[in-house]
């Protein structure tokens, strides 16, 4: 009868093999809550001003989900291109609807004062459905060049890890 050897991998394969799949789900995991919203009409947006402070601190990370303005309630926040500079995006608090008017009166829970000027549906983006605090600095930072490098070079090297993980595998079993 024959001997049924187990087979051990060398520390060396199993360190490798392990800290590769680490770096991919890790990957994964920052890049899917970046992305995949985005298929289901959200917009995420980093929230780069105090002017929602405490609710949304500066640093985080919003998602806003696109809908009729007429739905918007008291109370909602909102997501709005600015009056000044149509490439800024302000996220406020809905004070009033005025749906006849086709326009919200806002302000940031943080400000004295309601905005100065009224928000009009054509600004409307949509309303915040959730924010993350803190996490709005990675996602500019993937969003960069610098970023989408460094994920990739990542992808990379976990690859280069499970094939020194297969060669330090094979070569445990050629020695046996």
């Amino acid at each position: 009868m024959k001997k049924k050897t187990s087979k051990k991998r060398s520390p060396g394969a199993a360190v490798c093999n392990a800290l590769g799949i680490f770096l991919l789900i890790a990957v994964i995991a920052v890049c899917v809550p970046l992305t995949v919203p985005k298929m289901f009409g959200y917009h995420i947006y980093t929230v780069i001003s105090g002017s929602m402070e405490p609710a949304i601190p500066i640093g985080s990370l919003v998602y806003i989900k696109e809908m009729s303005p007429e739905d918007i309630a008291e109370d909602d926040v909102i997501a709005f291109y600015g009056a000044k500079d149509e490439f800024s995006i302000i996220t406020h608090r809905v004070l009033e609807n005025q749906v006849l008017m086709g326009e919200f009166i806002t302000k940031g829970d943080a400000n004295e004062t309601k905005d100065m000027n009224p928000v009009p549906y054509a600004n409307f983006i949509g309303k915040v459905n959730l924010s993350i605090p803190m996490v709005g600095g990675i996602a500019e930072f993937l969003a960069s060049f610098a970023g989408k490098i460094t994920a990739a070079a990542i992808v990379a090297l976990s690859l280069i890890l499970q094939g020194a993980a297969s060669f330090l595998g094979r070569r445990k079993e050629e020695k046996e």
